[in-house]
């Protein structure tokens, strides 16, 4: 699983609402701007933020996405031309902020993570912000590629979602992404099936580091998805006019699909734990096993050591020893007496 690990001690002593430039401050930001409504539709890449000034104002719906959080300045001029709070912008800018929703005067603050299934394998976990505006949605993203290409071709294809506000375009993207959510679980469902087969034909050190390493994906998929559903009950629940009324059943809708996905997270958690047990006990049941064998030749061997000890010691007047028939004869008696242990363990079940 991909996590990219924010330098939070940059942050120590620096003023609240103070961005951080990441030591990839050079690399790509991509600015796109959607603007749309029911007659109306317009999309764009542009490399200023000044060339978003002119939708601040207009009366249709515009989306403005930012690709690409390491530039401290392109956020503080989005941040500055929307009037956006510092402190919002150093929250969206903190891929460390667990899920989290805020409402500020004139606008609505959503922090959350989008799953992705990498085509090498994988899960990557990116950290996404959404703002919700009167008349805009701005979102940001940590890196290139995102779950949102169904949103832009509804839009593009002149879909139901033109005909509605922001608050609806919002919807849409936490629909997708929480939707994206179930592919990512059924790759996991995957795993956990093979491993669970895995572990009951052989167990290996390589099966327990995968258990480990499943294992701590669960936690952090836990910590991503647990806090989205207050974020969304949040977003429903608000009384800001900036929600409306048409749009809060959908939200519901998706709130119902995150506790279906946070209960699926609690099975493969429960599962991954009794896949320690079965791993353990798979290995007392072998060393058992092993211990059963090696138990039973040392019992065959004790009568036989004795046997053998008793006619090497050197006696002189030992009468066995000068018998015509002495040494086939402690060769038969020896088998005799493996013969009748073998038969003694097979009919107790031992063997």
């Amino acid at each position: 699983m991909s996590r990219t690990r924010h330098k939070l001690s940059r942050k120590i002593g620096q003023p609240p609402g103070t961005l951080v430039q990441d030591d990839l401050s050079t690399g790509p930001v991509r600015i796109t701007i959607i603007d749309y409504d029911g007659q109306h539709f317009e999309e764009r890449v542009v490399k200023q933020i000044a060339e978003c000034s002119p939708f601040r104002e207009t009366d249709t719906v515009t989306w403005i996405n930012i690709d690409g959080l390491s530039n401290a300045r392109v956020i503080e001029d989005l941040g500055a031309c929307y009037r956006i709070h510092p402190v919002v912008l150093e929250d969206l800018q903190n891929i460390e902020q667990r899920p989290k929703f805020q409402e500020l005067e004139n606008y609505l603050y959503m922090g959350l993570k989008m799953l992705q299934q990498k085509p090498e394998g994988g899960i990557k976990i990116e950290h996404v912000s959404l703002i919700i505006g009167e008349n805009y949605v701005l979102s940001f993203q940590q890196d290139i590629g995102d779950v949102f290409d169904p949103v832009r071709d509804r839009i593009r294809k002149d879909g139901r979602i033109r005909k509605f506000g922001p608050d609806y375009l919002a919807y849409s993207l936490i629909d997708v992404i929480v939707d994206n959510y179930f592919l990512v679980l059924e790759k996991l469902e995957e795993e956990v099936e093979i491993l669970e087969e895995d572990i009951v034909e052989k167990t290996s050190p390589e099966t327990l580091e995968r258990i480990r390493a499943l294992k701590k994906d669960m936690i952090f998929l836990r910590k991503s998805v647990w806090p989205l559903r207050e974020v969304i009950l949040g977003l429903d629940r608000s009384e800001s006019g900036l929600v409306r009324d048409t749009t809060k059943p959908y939200l519901r809708d998706v709130y119902d699909h995150t506790i279906q996905v946070i209960d699926t997270l609690e099975v493969f958690r429960d599962m991954i734990s009794g896949m320690t047990e079965i791993y353990v006990s798979s290995l007392s049941y072998r060393m058992n096993e092993i211990m059963k064998v090696l138990t039973m030749i040392a019992t065959i061997f004790i009568p036989l050591t004795f046997i053998v000890g008793i006619y090497g010691m050197n006696f002189e007047f030992m009468p066995e020893l000068s018998h015509e028939y002495g040494y086939p004869g402690v060769w038969a008696a020896m088998i005799g007496v493996v013969v009748v242990m073998l038969l003694y363990f097979r009919k107790r079940g031992w063997l």
